[in-house]
């Protein structure tokens, strides 16, 4: 690997594991510069689930402690979001790196809106269930189906994975952020870890570049404990949506 790729990705793996501390949507640095350096667009998007989740499992055993739930609820829905995520996973290793090249302006594009307009998305939703309570049966198959859908979609594509499981929790009535942020973490570690199973057996990880994403977003996940003191979130979370909607525009543009 050329020493200016490997620079590239290692200051990408640094802003990406700053940006998923902070606020998540650090997969929109890392994937597209996997691609920036020429990995395949299937390779890319393996390549960076395995990578995040490093910051997934570590920070799922940091808050450890948040967690409410009975641990039989906990195990079940773990071990559904791990058997969505070999869904997702199983669905990407019968896409060629073409077909997937189409979609990802679209599935950036749902990462995007959902992280825009997720917050008001939740208050309508949940406005709307609160007024309808004799409808909370239809809500919990809902909700639960919803869980399913967002776990085949991290196994399908890694990026807007924390946003969008944030989303869920809301939905699913969380209010706790950092029980919120604890589930996320719990949940995209059994997704990503039952992809990367398949992911490996099906030889798409490409190891030199993951490896040095790898070590970036370790170390920038950890310099986002000292920042997260002094930063504005609402800084970081602009930034965020200036860099994916610039991203889904250029996509959308390069077909």
């Amino acid at each position: 690997m050329p020493i200016s790729d490997l620079i590239t990705l290692l200051a990408a793996g640094l802003l990406g594991g700053v940006v998923n501390s902070l606020a998540g949507g650090g997969s929109f640095i890392t994937f597209p510069t996997l691609l920036f350096v020429g990995v395949p667009p299937i390779a890319a998007n393996a390549s960076n689930t395995f990578a995040a989740c490093a910051g997934y499992i570590s920070g799922t055993w940091a808050l450890r402690s948040e967690f409410t739930q009975s641990k039989s609820e906990l195990l079940k829905l773990t071990l559904i979001s791990a058997v969505g995520g070999g869904v997702g996973a199983y669905l990407l290793t019968q896409t060629s790196d073409t077909e997937f090249r189409g979609a990802i302006p679209w599935l950036l594009l749902f990462a995007t809106v959902i992280f825009i307009f997720g917050n008001q998305m939740n208050a309508t939703l949940q406005h709307w269930a609160n007024k309808n309570k004799h409808a909370s049966t239809i809500q919990h198959i809902l909700i639960m189906g919803l869980f399913i859908g967002v776990s085949i979609y991290g196994g399908f594509f890694n990026a807007g994975l924390g946003i969008i499981t944030l989303s869920y929790l809301s939905l699913a009535g969380f209010k706790n952020i950092n029980e919120m942020n604890a589930l996320k973490l719990l949940y995209s570690s059994s997704i990503s870890l039952c992809a990367i199973v398949l992911f490996i057996w099906n030889d798409l990880i490409v190891w030199p570049e993951m490896l040095t994403l790898l070590v970036g977003t370790l170390i920038g996940g950890y310099l986002a404990g000292h920042l997260s003191r002094k930063l504005p979130q609402i800084w970081v979370r602009r930034a965020i949506i200036v860099a994916s909607t610039g991203i889904t525009g250029y996509f959308f543009i390069a077909g």
